[in-house]
């Protein structure tokens, strides 16, 4: 997320979408990111009146788009976390990525899988092309396709589940799946359904697969694990990398 005076960016809550054109407001926001800020350390970098920029948190704080906490080392003190997603930004579309998958609906128009699937990256792109960041909602989707799919598994281990999803990957032309390491727990995938046409776009572009994945060990094994895709051909690889984490 990066803000600018013309900009209008959408975020995600419990409460709904909400739109925020606000510089301050959005300097606020990009400034906390992942990680929680203190009311001196917001001031600091927003170059603002003490004044000013308490009454923005109080705005963000009644949208829901942060939360309000009490340092734990001093109680006189606040502290300020995100409580949102960012869901899309008004900016002139990034064409380029998207261009290539439009052209390849034409030439894929004989191969029936093919232009399926063409058709679909060009949904997911679009989006992303016209300004949306559809990775949260396509991890969640992935998550729930994946919990639906785990009733055709029937392993009862991680090992065990891993070859079978390594099997189902193949057979549907998911892409080859490698299993490789243990600690962390590897995923390599080679001809990848989501991506391996994609040129570099310096970023992972697999947060359908990570969704996948999570949904299909939480249905089968009932374990909570968290996938994170480290390599990907969207970050100039010919494979995308999946680390495991498994959390209980």
């Amino acid at each position: 997320m990066s803000s600018s005076n013309n900009q209008t960016i959408i975020f995600s809550t419990e409460d709904g979408m909400v739109a925020l054109d606000s510089p301050v407001k959005l300097k606020i926001l990009e400034f906390i990111g992942s990680q929680s800020r203190s009311f001196d350390e917001i001031v600091c970098d927003c170059l603002k009146a003490k004044s000013t920029i308490s009454v923005h948190l109080k705005d963000l704080i009644e949208q829901n788009l942060i939360q309000e906490h009490k340092d734990g080392n001093d109680k006189r003190k606040k502290i300020f976390s995100l409580n949102t997603q960012f869901i899309a930004y008004s900016q002139t579309p990034i064409q380029n990525s998207y261009d290539l998958i439009l052209d390849k609906l034409i030439t894929s128009v004989d191969n029936e899988l093919e232009f399926f699937k063409t058709m679909c990256h060009t949904v997911r792109y679009g989006l992303e092309a016209y300004g949306m960041n559809p990775k949260p909602v396509m991890k969640m989707i992935g998550n729930d396709i994946g919990k639906k799919l785990s009733n055709l598994f029937v392993s009862n281990s991680v090992d065990d589940l891993l070859r079978e999803i390594a099997h189902f990957w193949k057979s549907h032309n998911l892409g080859i799946m490698e299993i490789s390491g243990h600690d962390p727990l590897t995923l390599f995938v080679h001809e990848c359904f989501d991506c391996s046409d994609m040129p570099d776009v310096g970023r992972n572009l697999c947060t359908l697969s990570e969704g996948l994945l999570e949904g299909i060990f939480d249905g089968s094994l009932n374990l909570n694990i968290q996938v994170e895709e480290v390599e990907c051909f969207g970050t100039g690889y010919d494979h995308c990398k999946f680390n495991i984490n498994i959390l209980d």
